[in-house]
């Protein structure tokens, strides 16, 4: 009895009309999936806030696309006009992550296959693209183990820096570089850069109290994993 409503004035061709069924199924379809690719962001998202407008995108945009695509059919006048209308839109955002964009693309592909009526392929596809994100978060795929840190110690212009703090860095790391040498503060200060490996089980707080003691007491940064130690 709702058929009326669905169907597009002055057609009478085979698109003329939208079946209630099929749109609702297409719809439960896209949201479905949407909701899943959405809920695989929020699982295997880098950041430990996730965006939540972009996890209500994710949801919504495979049925948003689904009813584009059933509305423009093979109507190839439609498309061109729909195409126009469309091109108004600017998107202003910074660009996002490469695993964001690769889920936008997910939901774009699966909303066309809803909207085209290929329903199951939608759900499958959604469920195997899924289960590949999470498995592939879980291993840490990709992701490189930084096994080093980065130590700056803040020195007076007038301290000889090339052997003064080698006994120190051979005695509590591993292995220690110089990266990298700059003047601060109208140069009257030097701001040096190592590249170390700190030796297990040493702490972190005494290595620093010792440099601490052969810089002046000026700044010292420890940049590991996490949070910044600083002196």
């Amino acid at each position: 009895m709702f058929e009326s409503i669905f169907s597009a004035a002055g057609n009478t061709g085979s698109d003329a009309i939208l079946s209630v069924s099929s749109l609702l199924l297409a719809l439960l379809t896209a949201f479905a999936a949407g909701a899943m690719i959405s809920l695989v962001y929020l699982k295997t998202g880098k950041s430990d806030r996730p965006s939540q407008g972009f996890a209500l995108t994710l949801f919504i945009l495979p049925a948003i696309l689904s009813i584009i695509i059933m509305l423009v059919g093979s109507n190839i006048a439609r498309a061109f006009s729909l195409a126009g209308a469309f091109s108004i839109i600017r998107f202003r955002s910074a660009p996002g992550d490469p695993k964001d964009i690769a889920q936008v693309l997910l939901a774009l592909a699966v909303g066309l296959a809803c909207g085209m009526g290929y329903l199951l392929i939608a759900i499958l596809f959604s469920v195997i693209f899924c289960i590949i994100l999470l498995l592939l978060n879980v291993i840490h795929f990709g992701q490189i183990k930084v096994t080093g840190k980065l130590l700056k110690i803040t020195i007076p212009e007038n301290l000889n820096y090339e052997d003064i703090f080698d006994e120190i860095l051979d005695r509590y790391t591993e292995s220690h570089h110089l990266e990298k040498v700059k003047t601060t503060d109208l140069g009257s200060l030097f701001e040096l850069t190592w590249l170390i490996t700190v030796r297990p089980g040493v702490s972190e707080k005494e290595f620093i109290d010792t440099l601490r003691c052969h810089n002046g007491n000026l700044n010292i940064s420890l940049y590991a994993a996490g949070p910044v130690l600083e002196a």
